[in-house]
């Protein structure tokens, strides 16, 4: 299994989401919304931890011919 690799939809939500969280963290001041640079460097770096602990977002293996 490759860890590095996550669904090519999640990656574009993943960013979204951590952008998304960090700029509501600091509009409101809530140090807790800064979490989102968690899921901002999964998309980023293409990794996903929660995927090799939930094996839900393995990608389908390819067939070598």
């Amino acid at each position: 299994m490759d860890f590095n690799k996550i669904r090519k939809i999640c990656r574009p939500i993943r960013i979204v989401l951590g952008l998304g969280l960090i700029a509501t963290g600091v509009i409101i001041g809530n140090p807790w919304f800064y979490l989102g640079v968690i899921p901002l460097i999964a998309g980023l770096a293409n990794f996903c931890p929660l995927c090799i602990i939930s094996k839900k977002c393995d990608l389908p293996e390819q067939k070598e011919d």
